[in-house]
């Protein structure tokens, strides 16, 4: 593993010294692309994370009535933790415009489960992400302890780090102590980042340079 630590250095070292570069719209072919994810992240008020649970567990069904749930997680270590994390699937951006206006006519939506939400939260953050072309979505088998890992690439995309990025991830999940969920690179929010989130099996966890490490319940 410390060879494969090292190998990775070149290959998918962020540029510390760089400012994170974000994108909030598209003007080129990504925005007619097919199925997506969503990464919505709630930061949740320290002493409000029982009462955001209880609403979100209670009335979720109003939002799943019109979009896919993958899956929906609580931050319990790395980085901030009172956080809560649900990737949303959609065909493509024209069925996500019609799922906001369902929503947005929506009143037991807004009055039981968005206005709450409003109160309960710091604020939100969304991410669009795709899939890796080598990867299959497996939805989250049970309740348990996952492992989110996102990489800080160079700027390029999978065409320049993919191949490395593969090997990284089969690498590790070879080792049969998780199981993957997905593997995802960031197209809107936070640019050159891969992310990738697993089921963790056993109690030992891998680290390489460049990478930020949360542990989630489902």
């Amino acid at each position: 593993m410390l060879a494969l630590g090292k190998s990775l250095t070149k290959a998918l070292a962020a540029r510390t010294l760089a400012p994170q570069v974000c994108s909030s719209f598209a003007t080129g072919p990504r925005q007619y692309d097919g199925t997506f994810y969503e990464f919505r992240t709630y930061c949740v008020k320290p002493t409000k994370m029982n009462e955001f649970l209880e609403n979100v567990k209670k009335n979720i069904h109003l939002q799943t009535a019109h979009s896919e749930l993958v899956g929906s997680w609580s931050v319990e270590f790395g980085g901030r933790i009172d956080k809560v994390f649900h990737i949303w699937k959609y065909d493509n951006f024209a069925q996500q415009t019609e799922v906001r206006k369902a929503l947005a006519n929506d009143k037991e939506w807004r009055e039981q489960l968005l206005i709450p939400i409003l109160g309960l939260t710091d604020k939100q953050e969304s991410e669009i992400t795709y899939l890796v072309p080598w990867c299959k979505l497996e939805k989250p088998p049970k309740e348990g302890v996952y492992e989110l890992v996102t990489f800080q690439m160079k700027p390029g995309g999978p065409a320049l780090w993919g191949d490395a990025f593969r090997r990284a991830i089969n690498a590790h999940v070879d080792l049969g102590y998780s199981k993957l969920v997905g593997v995802f690179h960031t197209e809107y929010g936070a640019l050159n980042r891969g992310v990738y989130t697993e089921e963790i099996m056993r109690s030992r966890l891998v680290g390489f340079e460049s990478q930020l490490h949360r542990l989630l319940t489902l």
